[in-house]
């Protein structure tokens, strides 16, 4: 019996213990099992992205009776884990995108509409076609917005052209990201990857995608007319202490060129120049390829309303003001939010989502019910941090940097692991699955 069968014996062994070490377990742990509640609860959930949409099948199984309605415009849904693999030629385009309608439970209204204003005091909020929705409860899941106007020079129909990629702007675009990587590794010269200086989603993400770009360089041979540049936003590449080292050792060992204290504010795409602000001035550096990454916010219709934050450092940012433990609004009690949106200091993963989930349900179901919830978030984000073809490393942590392996002993966070790499290109879309399902 080989090493690759003992290797793959262990890893499904591994997925049948619930795939734990992603944070999106396909087992049913944190799924209520308590009888239904009986209610004439109105709730309207604004999203029908992972978070919504997990909540609306959990509520909907949970509460018996209540009217829960979904507000969002869009027909297809999209897997957003796998972006990254797209924009390495590992999946089609096709490979995260499904229908917003295939996971939403009969009972619950779906409205194909934008929102357009939230005004908690009416407990109301307009559509984007004048319709008035009122509600008892609240749930904001409505995601971030992109803001690639906030790099000057910068649009969506860049994104293949001119050497410039993007891998969060959606599946077509990481498709066009991944053939301006491929041409990008045969002909050579500098790739440049940054990050952006805002709150984001899945902040490995940009780190991930430079190993990618590097290893398949490798895999061609060409990486010796590639030069690799990462532009941190800080003085930082990741925000616990110890996987920041881990990755500055990485990124020397392979040859990485680093900057630190660079936020990108403008590109020029004909002369190829991306300029930065820094310490010192704005700083201009030229690229052959570069994975531009905007800055991310609250949707407008979030951010000007009442629902967000008003003081503090996420002012600029609109991220809704919710209590970073129970994920309820900290002046409006009848308000959640949930995902991206939410105002917490971590927590814009997939993996995120499958932990906040049944905190807010847990929450919302307590506030039905007059008395207080028991559940709380600790900030739990998951990053599996791939650092080659085959190769990853399972990154789980908390609010307070600790790390917390969800397999300790078994798989370490900080090695390169094969099985940490399944997890992510084999085990992970299949337990999201199950958390859109409300079954993790």
């Amino acid at each position: 019996m080989d090493k690759a069968f003992l290797d793959r014996r262990r890893f499904l062994k591994l997925a049948a213990l619930g795939a734990g070490a992603t944070g999106l377990g396909a087992t049913v742990a944190g799924q209520s099992q308590a009888a239904p509640v009986k209610t004439h609860a109105r709730i309207l959930i604004l999203g029908a992205g992972a978070a919504g949409t997990a909540l609306a099948n959990r509520l909907s199984e949970r509460l018996e009776g209540a009217r829960i309605t979904m507000l969002d415009p869009r027909p297809d849904h999209h897997y957003q884990p796998g972006f990254t693999l797209i924009a390495a030629g590992l999946k089609p385009s096709g490979y995260s995108v499904s229908r917003t309608s295939d996971w939403l439970p009969r009972s619950v209204e779906w409205v194909a509409e934008g929102a357009a204003e939230i005004d908690p005091e009416a407990k109301a909020v307009t559509t984007t076609s004048g319709k008035t929705l009122s509600y008892d409860y609240l749930v904001v899941a409505i995601g971030l917005k992109l803001d690639y106007v906030a790099i000057e020079g910068m649009s969506l129909d860049l994104i293949g052209t001119n050497g410039i990629g993007s891998v969060y702007a959606g599946p077509e675009y990481a498709a066009k990201t991944w053939a301006a990587m491929e041409t990008f590794t045969d002909t050579g010269g500098v790739g440049l990857f940054t990050r952006p200086a805002t709150e984001m989603k899945c902040a490995g993400a940009p780190l991930k995608y430079t190993f990618l770009t590097d290893d398949h360089a490798r895999r061609k041979g060409a990486r010796g007319k590639v030069e690799i540049l990462y532009a941190a936003h800080n003085d930082a590449f990741f925000s616990v202490p110890i996987v920041n080292e881990k990755v500055r050792m990485l990124y020397e060992e392979r040859g990485f060129k680093t900057a630190y204290n660079h936020v990108m504010t403008a590109i020029d795409p004909g002369r190829k120049v991306a300029t930065f602000a820094t310490p010192d001035g704005p700083q201009e550096i030229g690229f052959d390829f570069t994975n531009v990454i905007p800055p991310m916010r609250a949707h407008d219709v979030v951010k000007d309303s009442p629902l967000s934050w008003k003081t503090g450092k996420w002012v600029d940012q609109g991220w809704v003001e919710v209590d970073k433990h129970t994920l309820r609004h900290t002046r409006f009690d009848n308000v959640f939010a949930v995902g991206d949106v939410a105002g917490v200091p971590k927590g814009k993963t997939a993996a995120s989502v499958k932990w906040q989930v049944p905190v807010v349900e847990d929450q919302l179901v307590a506030a039905i019910e007059g008395r207080e919830g028991t559940r709380t978030y600790n900030g739990y984000t998951s990053c599996p941090l791939i650092t080659r073809v085959g190769r990853a490393m399972l990154v789980e942590f908390d609010y307070n940097n600790n790390l917390t392996p969800s397999f300790p002993g078994i798989i370490a966070p900080l090695e390169e692991l094969w099985v940490s790499w399944l997890m992510k290109e084999v085990a992970l879309k299949a337990t999201y699955n199950a958390m859109l399902r409300g079954r993790a």
